[in-house]
């Protein structure tokens, strides 16, 4: 019997179920352009539950249609690679880019240009100097691997790498980013775990999870394996139109999140990738959507909204504002409540009795 593969053509698409003929035909210079990977499991998912699911992993034809403000490199990771496969942006922690292959490659990825089954992997000398770059540095406390999917790597190889961090005594957490628990969690086996654990570093995953839906049993299972391993988790989410925007989305999503143990942490403002347009909202959107969320859920379930911010300068909240007003020595201050009150700070009785304090009556 044949095993259900991974599509990654039109064709594969179609023969799946889950792309009408008629709708292939007009993808090509898609297809051409940018990698399609949907896994067997995501398949199924699709089929069960189409939109705003399918939206995520199945081409359209805007993707070749770039807006002027977009880019190849939307984040600037290039402009902070030193070695290659390190990007070292920030003082006390470095992305390590491993290679460019995912299980599943996201309409909306902001490394659209560089994904995919021609991505370029680390060669061993090319690892070797990447780890070596993090050896003499030792203001490097945090390695993140990314790039390409490093859960998509065999157990053997990712066990190597843990162990050469975890053997570099400034480095004091790994994290990974990976898509792999919710795109195919029959990945997360007990090998994959036992390669995850550390001696003397704390190993993070961060869990990319957009849509309630995505959140099944098989997931849920998945996610449980990493976290009974004593393994943190954290959820990485992007606000995407059509999929997310939407305030009941995103309660469920970030509830479901923390019933599996996972603490949203970011939720990003879609970056400025090539075809990308029909996923992004206005940051004015983004933040009444927080707004919105901010008294309907528990400080736990609450993210960071953030904003990479083009070319290579690094991440800026920009949730909505809840202070206003007020002097340089501090007067007229006011604090928005949840439902939209605005209450002065510090409040008026409290004011009196601190002027009366210092003998300013």
């Amino acid at each position: 019997m044949n095993q259900p593969r991974t599509a990654r053509s039109l064709d594969d698409l179609v023969a799946a179920g889950v792309l009408a003929p008629e709708a292939a035909a007009g993808l090509a210079r898609v297809a051409d352009r940018y990698a399609i990977a949907v896994t067997p499991y995501l398949l199924e998912r699709i089929r069960d539950g189409g939109e705003p699911f399918a939206r995520q992993y199945l081409p359209d034809p805007g993707e070749t249609d770039a807006a002027p403000e977009e880019r190849p490199d939307p984040i600037g990771d290039g402009a902070h690679m030193p070695v290659k496969g390190i990007v070292h942006r920030y003082p006390d922690r470095v992305l390590l880019k491993l290679h460019h292959a995912c299980p599943v490659y996201c309409r909306f990825c902001f490394r659209r240009e560089m994904v995919g089954p021609g991505g370029d992997a680390l060669s061993k000398d090319e690892l070797a100097a990447a780890l070596d770059y993090v050896r003499a540095r030792e203001e490097v406390w945090e390695v993140i691997l990314t790039g390409g999917d490093p859960l998509a790597l065999s157990a053997r190889r990712l066990a190597e790498v843990v162990g050469v961090l975890d053997a570099i005594g400034h480095v004091g957490v790994i994290r990974l980013h990976s898509r792999v628990p919710l795109a195919d969690p029959g990945r997360i086996d007990a090998d994959l775990v036992s390669a995850l654990r550390a001696s003397d570093t704390a190993v993070w995953v961060a869990v990319h999870c957009n849509h309630p839906a995505e959140l099944t049993a098989e997931a849920a299972a998945a996610l449980a394996r990493l976290a009974d391993a004593g393994i943190p988790l954290l959820g990485q989410t992007v606000l995407l139109r059509g999929v997310n925007d939407d305030p009941a989305v995103l309660e469920a999503l970030f509830r479901g999140l923390v019933r599996n143990r996972v603490k949203p942490y970011y939720l990003h403002h879609p970056d400025l990738a090539p075809g990308t347009a029909r996923f992004r909202l206005d940051l004015e959107e983004g933040q009444a959507l927080m707004r919105a969320i901010r008294g309907r859920l528990s400080g736990v379930c609450q993210p960071t909204y953030v904003l990479d911010i083009p070319g290579g300068h690094g991440k800026a909240p920009i949730g909505p504002v809840w202070l206003h007003g007020g002097s340089a020595q501090g007067d007229g201050i006011e604090v928005e409540d949840w439902r939209g009150r605005r209450h002065a700070y510090p409040p008026e009785a409290t004011r009196v009795a601190i002027d009366r304090k210092d003998g300013l009556e």
